[in-house]
Formats: structure tokens, C-alpha cells, sequence
């Protein structure tokens, strides 16, 4: 008797005891090949000598998105900053500013800051979350004199010892600082807390002539899942209307010259008529991934594809040690008469054409899709996928391939791996 995986029982097992029962098997999803868009990019590919995982930007859906947002917040008193750990290439970065008209940039680590310090100086940055203190002194080190704005961020204090390490900085290197305080408004993932925490921390901070508060940061991720988003929203804007009261009420300033940043790319668009903020941040909106695929975004088009050549194609019937197994698996699934193994299983993401592929259950990774009789690939095609998330899978596969009026047109260097 063949002894097969534990998990190969399972499935053996689980396809046993539905084959009698209709409603438990899975419908054919396949439907040949690719579609047009998918064909022509294919052969954009091909004609380009790609003949590896690559990800692609489709230039003219990227300047869809960024008309998109360009027009939302035409009419709304609202800037924009853009987020460049959601755009990894300085090119793409580049585009999305020019597009935008944007010259404000929200920065998460020390290796991208150098980056934009450098390409882009004459940004505004504003740091999406607060910095080790070690960090920030080390940057603050190697830039004593520069006068570009991109080499002064508003630093992001989230905590009175948050401040004090600052304070530290700015008292041993003689170097004035630009805070930004990191208020909760619902997210609970750190931040000042209550109006007495933002209080407590400007009155920190007042006796350091060195530091400048320069606004507020209220990020609100949380409220694209909320039962009711517009409603969430409405508590955050609430939230945030009460930590800029006690800034105002604190440092006696117009409230004009203060960067009162919030939102992000899944909730942008329901800040449209925020009155107390004065910028919304957008990323992932530009190029959206499939965790985008929200309410809120259902202008935005899908601009970001991972291209996977097909190296073998597998009938699994003839899989070493689970050759029994097909049979089974077919009455229950008929989505796995068909195997391909791809070039790589680089990415967190989700295939998307031909349409009826999956990743296989019966291997590890994420080398392996299956699909119907009718799904349409040869060895060499390729599999297009989604990615989940563009932070990180945007610096797996390494030169972004360009993709325009039906050509690969460019490539675009991306920027350093960065935690």
C-alpha cells in the first residue's frame, strides 16, 4: 500500500465523503485563456525578452488613478501627500508627483528617507510612524547644514519618552527638529492617546527652543472595515477635531501654517469634506493592490500586475505518491485536472488570468497553481497575478517592467530594500 502525505489523507478523505453529495462540488472555473488586456500584455512581454517574474505598471492606468484622485480632491480643502513606501521606484514616485502636483511626501524608514533626501530634496516629508531614536540621530548627524527641506522632516512623536529621546537629540547636535504629533483616532495602534497627552507633550516640548510642533497625524485605517465607514469616520474626525483644539489652544498659531495630516488610501475619499484636517495621505490608491479592492476605491483600477512564466505544466494524475489521489480529487474539484508550476513563487498575491487558477493545496509554497480542462496555458506563457500589497512585493522581482500602447517601454530601478 503507497503511503501518502498527511495532508494528501485529508484531502483524500474529505473528497470520499463529498463525491455522493452534489452540493459540495466546486464548479469549473475555467474559461480559457487569456482576455485581450492579458493577451496583449503577454505578448509586450515576450516581444521584450522577459522571461522572468516580473512586475509590470501599466502606465496608462496608473495616470487613470492619479487622475482619480487628482480630480477628488480638486474641489476639497484638502491637500495631498503621497506615500512612498506604497510606491517603490523613484520613477513611479516621480510620475505620481508630476501627476498629482504634489510636493508633499510621507516617509516610514531611514534608508527611504536618505533616498528622498537625495532624488527629491525639496519635499515636504512627514514620517508615517515614529523612528528609533538612534535613527533619527544618526540622520540628524549627516545632515547638520543642509538647507533642503527633505533633510528637516517633521518627525513623528508619538509618547512623551518618544519626545524626551528627541529632545536628547536636539540638545547634544545643536539641530532644530520639526515634530508631528501621532494622535489615535480609533486606530489604537499607538499614538497620544486623549487630549491630555497632546497637551502634556506640547508643554514638553516648550522649553526646548530647538523643536517646533508643526501639526498633528491621525491615521484611520480602521474605519475602511467599520460596519458603517462614513459613520467611523465621522468619530475620527471628532477625534482629531479635539487633539487640533488643544494644539491650536497650546501654541497659538494659525491653524493655516500647521500640517494636520490624516486618512490614507482606503479612507481618502470619505474625508472629502473634512474641515479639520488639512491632507490626506494616498499610496496604494495610485496602483492598487487587491486589498484595496474596497467600497471607497471603486473608481481606482487595478495598475500593478506580477507576471509568472509557466515553466512545466503537470497533470497531477501523474504526481509521484498522489496518483490516487486524482481521481478523488476530480469528483469533488474539477479545478485540478490541470497543473502548472511557475517560475517562482515570489509575492503575496492573487492570480487573476487566466481566470479559474489557484494555488495548489498539495504543495508548499506558492509554486503550484491548478485549474480546469479548459484553462488555456503553454509552457512559456504567462500567469498574471495581483499583488496583495505593493510595500513589499513591489521590491521582490527587481526592475519594474513599464508596460504602454501595448509595448514594455521602460524599466524602473526601485528603491533600496528597507525594513
Amino acid at each position: 500500500m503507497k503511503r501518502l502525505p498527511r495532508q494528501a489523507w485529508r484531502i483524500k478523505a474529505a473528497a470520499r465523503a463529498a463525491a455522493a453529495d452534489a452540493s459540495l462540488r466546486s464548479k469549473d472555473l475555467g474559461a480559457g485563456g487569456h482576455d485581450a488586456y492579458f493577451a496583449a500584455l503577454q505578448r509586450a512581454l515576450k516581444s521584450a525578452g522577459i522571461a522572468e517574474p516580473t512586475l509590470v505598471i501599466d502606465k496608462a492606468r496608473l495616470a487613470a488613478n492619479i487622475e482619480t484622485v487628482r480630480r477628488a480632491l480638486a474641489p476639497a480643502p484638502l491637500a495631498l501627500r503621497v506615500v512612498s513606501k506604497s510606491l517603490q521606484a523613484p520613477a513611479l514616485l516621480e510620475a505620481v508627483l508630476a501627476g498629482t502636483g504634489s510636493d508633499r511626501l510621507m516617509v516610514f524608514n531611514g534608508v527611504m528617507l536618505d533616498e528622498i533626501a537625495a532624488f527629491r530634496p525639496q519635499a515636504d516629508v512627514l514620517l508615517g510612524r515614529p523612528l528609533p531614536a538612534a535613527q533619527v540621530a544618526d540622520f540628524v548627524a549627516r545632515h547638520p547644514n543642509d538647507p533642503a527641506p527633505a533633510a528637516h522632516p517633521h518627525w513623528l512623536v508619538d509618547s512623551s519618552r518618544r519626545l524626551a529621546q528627541y529632545l536628547e537629540i536636539v540638545r547634544a547636535t545643536n539641530s532644530p527638529m520639526r515634530i508631528s504629533l501621532e494622535i489615535d483616532v480609533g486606530l489604537h495602534r499607538g499614538g497620544l492617546p486623549d487630549e491630555r497627552a497632546v497637551a502634556g507633550v506640547i508643554d514638553q516640548a516648550r522649553g526646548e527652543p530647538l523643536i517646533e510642533i508643526t501639526g498633528l497625524m491621525g491615521y484611520d485605517a480602521h474605519a475602511a472595515g467599520a460596519p458603517s465607514p462614513a459613520a467611523e469616520v465621522a468619530v475620527v474626525k471628532a477625534r482629531y477635531a479635539a487633539a487640533r483644539a488643544v494644539l491650536e489652544e497650546k501654541l497659538q498659531r494659525d491653524p493655516a501654517g500647521l500640517t494636520l495630516n490624516t486618512a490614507g488610501s482606503p479612507t481618502y475619499a470619505l474625508h472629502l469634506d473634512d474641515d479639520v484636517a488639512n491632507e490626506v495621505s494616498v499610496g496604494s490608491a495610485f496602483v492598487k493592490p487587491t486589498h484595496f479592492d474596497l467600497p471607497s476605491l471603486e473608481n481606482h483600477i487595478a495598475a500593478a500586475f506580477i507576471a509568472q512564466p509557466v515553466l512545466k505544466l503537470v497533470d497531477p494524475a501523474l504526481i509521484p505518491r498522489l496518483e490516487d489521489l486524482a481521481s478523488d480529487l476530480e469528483t469533488i474539484d474539477p479545478n485540478t485536472r490541470r497543473g502548472f508550476f511557475l517560475y517562482g513563487g515570489y509575492g503575496d498575491a492573487r492570480a487573476v488570468s487566466p481566470l479559474g487558477l489557484r494555488f495548489s493545496p498539495l504543495y508548499g509554497g506558492r509554486s503550484m497553481l491548478t485549474g480546469s480542462a479548459r484553462v488555456e496555458l503553454a509552457q512559456d506563457d504567462f500567469v498574471f497575478m495581483r499583488p496583495t500589497e505593493s510595500e513589499g512585493v513591489f521590491l521582490q522581482f527587481g526592475d519594474i517592467a513599464v508596460y504602454e500602447g501595448g509595448e514594455i517601454v521602460e524599466r524602473w530601478p526601485t528603491f533600496k530594500v528597507a525594513p
